[in-house]
């Protein structure tokens, strides 16, 4: 029997709540009073990641700098286990929190969106179908914890940070939607400029910190005669490099790093880099397969890349190149 067309296009298309206008975004930006600044996407349930980020915050605070921890959306995902999906909420809502698709279908779910992740034509369809079940089965778990759904709905679905001299605009998505691919690294990489610096005009940031699209990429442009800068850290807590199973953050600093980023870039004194997460995979993968045997959705989907990343070159982070 041929699937339904609102079978199709759940997981694909973009529920109207979701949306939002670019000039709207920084009109009230709010000061770090910080030293540093970790902008975690993607953490996808992944307690031995939260365990990494929160130990290299600590290692930075023993040098003299205050860390602040913004988690932007999807830290939720594989954790469909009452404690994981308790533990994980608790410690990213003790921190700094906006909301991913992920987070708002699980505290105010849309009809006909499935895991609202909006996924564009070029991913499989079977991917798409699977990651709808996936939502299932963790909105299930999360119905066991109604005082922690009522903290995910009052979450916002973006900040605006002053930083340093820099107006930071944390996204999940792009900045017309909490999902959506306007700043994936596909389309950084496609040379095609016109969108984003728009987007820098309306917006008035001079830097896009986003996730939600699982790839890295930095990009850098100018708008209006300054420079502006996009960091998409990919997932934090899952492998983004050809055979490197390692997570990646957003950092924002003047302080230089103690430890290597996998790509930065300079800017108003400011160092923007993507830094990996060193989490232990194979206390993951344990916890992971419990959750998510041989077979399951997550594992048919997912598995391959928390062992060997995927096929993006650890020098093809920056664009234009």
């Amino acid at each position: 029997m041929p699937k339904s067309k609102s079978a199709m296009t759940e997981g694909r298309s973009c529920p109207l709540a979701y949306r939002y206008r670019p000039e709207v975004l920084c009109q009230d930006p709010e000061p770090v009073n910080e030293d540093v600044l970790y902008v975690v996407g993607g953490l996808y349930g992944n307690l031995e990641a939260l365990d990494e980020i929160e130990r290299m915050a600590a290692a930075e605070e023993r040098l003299g700098r205050r860390v602040r921890l913004v988690f932007n959306g999807d830290f939720n995902w594989f954790n469909a286990d009452d404690a994981l999906f308790r533990a994980i909420n608790q410690r990213v809502l003790a921190h700094t929190a906006s909301l991913g698709n992920v987070e708002y279908e699980l505290a105010i779910p849309s009809d006909g969106a499935g895991c609202g992740c909006a996924y564009p034509d070029f991913v499989d369809q079977g991917v798409v179908e699977r990651s709808n079940r996936i939502m299932v089965r963790l909105q299930a778990t999360a119905e066991n914890h109604g005082d922690i759904l009522n903290r995910l709905a009052t979450l916002p679905r973006y900040r605006c940070l002053i930083f340093g001299g820099l107006k930071i605009l944390v996204l999940h998505g792009d900045p017309e939607s909490l999902a959506g691919w306007g700043l994936s690294r596909e389309y950084l990489s496609s040379g095609k400029q016109g969108p984003v610096s728009e987007w820098f005009d309306r917006t008035g940031a001079d830097v896009m910190a986003c996730t939600h699209t699982c790839l890295p990429a930095i990009w850098h442009g100018r708008s209006g005669g300054r420079t502006t800068v996009v960091l998409n850290n990919g997932a934090a807590g899952m492998g983004n490099l050809a055979g490197d199973p390692r997570g990646l953050i957003t950092r924002i600093a003047r302080e230089k790093l103690h430890m290597t980023p996998l790509a930065s870039h300079g800017m108003a004194g400011m160092e923007l880099s993507l830094l990996p997460v060193h989490f232990d995979v194979e206390a993951w993968l344990s916890c992971f397969d419990r959750i998510w045997p041989p077979g399951s959705e997550a594992a048919v989907s997912y598995r391959d890349r928390l062992t060997a990343g995927t096929g993006v070159p650890a020098n093809q982070l920056i664009f234009p190149a």
